[in-house]
């Protein structure tokens, strides 16, 4: 009688990669990008430096996060191969240049996992994650030597992020509202002052979002004082919803990178319809554009 395959066995969680298999498929990577650096590589390797490489690296890091979001594994494996050939193309760069190597970035690495985690290698106790985050601050507030404990975030961190983790970080030390659902009291004060600067009566008014009604032109704010002030409430504002996601443990980056590939979909949806019937966006009616719209919608909610 014919009996299936027997499967591979799923290694249990936690379990290091086969050792003599590991060293020389990633002595190997080293290998390659060595030569790639070499006088006989290739002379776009060579020519690059830690600076010119950084857009690449921010580049293959949101099309790993993309390639997450797919739920691809083949393509979230082929990411992460793009930004592992960071890692070692940067650590290469940086050893041609005399300065360190891959392997001082692994030794690196690795005591820092070991010293940040004194619950797991160590006889500290940590029943939640938040005593591990408690464990992880306090170790790296001393080894950076900081004087505030909302330093150490990149300059170059997208701002809604960065306001998550500034809060984050403020929050751990008890900086926040005892209750989360006191943030709405918060954002409604803010979306309040926003609108005592942009309509002269301080009230917005009672206007249905509709699509059938006179289009008003939108008039700019030529009073640099005004601007100045409006941009401080909108960003209040834009902070105060970062808190938000924060407390419901909602990353707020990721809730606006998937809500503008929502709207890419769909606005792509009606050019798509539009060129099926022989029509350009811009001969159309709002009214048209709108009813193509909501179709999209309608179709990303079918099963």
């Amino acid at each position: 009688m014919d009996t299936e395959p027997t499967k591979p066995q799923q290694p249990a969680p936690g379990t290091p990669p086969d050792a003599d298999l590991l060293d020389p498929a990633f002595r190997k990577l080293c290998e390659v990008i060595a030569k790639l650096r070499s006088s006989d590589g290739c002379p776009w390797d060579r020519a690059q430096t830690l600076e010119s490489i950084k857009p690449h690296t921010l580049e293959e890091t949101y099309e790993l996060l993309e390639a997450i979001d797919s739920g691809d594994d083949t393509a979230i494996c082929e990411e992460l191969g793009d930004v592992l050939l960071q890692v070692v193309l940067d650590s290469q760069i940086a050893a041609d240049e005399g300065r360190f190597s891959i392997l001082e970035v692994i030794d690196g690495l690795t005591r820092k996992m070991i010293e940040r985690h004194p619950h797991v290698f160590g006889d500290a106790v940590a029943e939640t994650p938040g005593d591990v985050a408690h464990h992880w601050d306090r170790i790296k507030q001393r080894e950076k030597k900081r004087d505030s404990v909302i330093d150490g975030l990149p300059a170059d961190l997208p701002q809604l992020a960065r306001a998550a983790r500034l809060s984050d970080k403020a929050a751990r030390v008890g900086f926040d509202f005892p209750n989360r659902a006191m943030l709405f009291d918060k954002l409604r004060e803010e979306i309040e002052e926003l609108a005592s600067e942009l309509f002269p009566d301080g009230k917005i008014p009672q206007m249905p979002a509709t699509i059938d009604a006179d289009i008003t032109p939108d008039d700019p704010i030529d009073d640099a004082q005004i601007r100045t002030r409006v941009e401080d409430e909108l960003g209040d504002i834009l902070f105060v919803m970062a808190n938000i996601a924060r407390r419901w443990k909602i990353n707020p980056e990721e809730a606006l990178r998937r809500s503008n590939a929502k709207f890419t979909r769909r606005f792509q949806h009606i050019e798509q319809r539009l060129k099926e019937v022989g029509k350009t966006i811009r001969a159309v009616t709002l009214r048209e554009m709108e009813d193509l719209y909501q179709e999209a919608k309608g179709l990303e909610k079918r099963p």
